[in-house]
């Protein structure tokens, strides 16, 4: 009996232990773990170009797909801040017949800037300053997961309009290059 590739989800903010729990998930798990951030840094050091971003995560969300494809699990570490994210990518786990584990996070504000500036200090090759103006924009655009999101009893939602499949819309939301 095989079992199941698992696609682990993490959503949350900056600062807010992503990263620290896809790798422990990493390794308890044996996951492949994709974070956009490391390569953004790797490629563009200082500047966090918005277009390359979404390039970036696109490309590493088909290496996972191809991952659990193969068998593999997998983690994506990026904040996945919208529902529409991660219904796409909860449908295209289930159309490769993969679990999907779902983990939010979140802190207040005080202990998110603290951890913010902490690793500013500690490790300024791995992150950009967020300015406290830009972390309240993001906590009022996130969308946070429901419950039903959380432990999968509730179903994944139909693509937007003007998408007639979450695969369409992965890749208009993902593109292949930069335009």
């Amino acid at each position: 009996m095989t079992t199941r590739p698992t696609l682990f989800l993490t959503v949350g903010l900056p600062g807010t232990g992503k990263t620290t729990e896809a790798r422990r998930i990493e390794v308890e798990e044996k996951a492949v773990r994709l974070t956009k951030d490391e390569w953004v840094k790797a490629l563009y050091g200082p500047a966090n170009p918005p277009s390359a971003s979404d390039v970036i995560e696109g490309r590493l969300i088909e290496i996972g797909l191809r991952a659990l494809e193969l068998g593999i699990n997998v983690v994506i570490d990026f904040g996945l801040w919208g529902r529409d994210e991660r219904s796409a990518l909860r449908q295209a786990a289930a159309d490769l017949g993969a679990v999907v584990e779902m983990r939010y996070f979140e802190l207040p504000a005080t202990d998110q800037r603290r951890r913010l500036d902490r690793r500013q200090a500690e490790e300024p090759h791995t992150t950009w300053h967020m300015s406290d103006e830009e972390l309240a924009e993001w906590a009022a655009v996130i969308s946070i997961p429901t419950r039903g999101e959380l432990d999968g009893s509730e179903p994944v939602d139909c693509p937007p309009a003007g998408f007639a499949t979450w695969e369409s819309w992965r890749r208009h939301r993902w593109p292949a290059s930069v335009p």
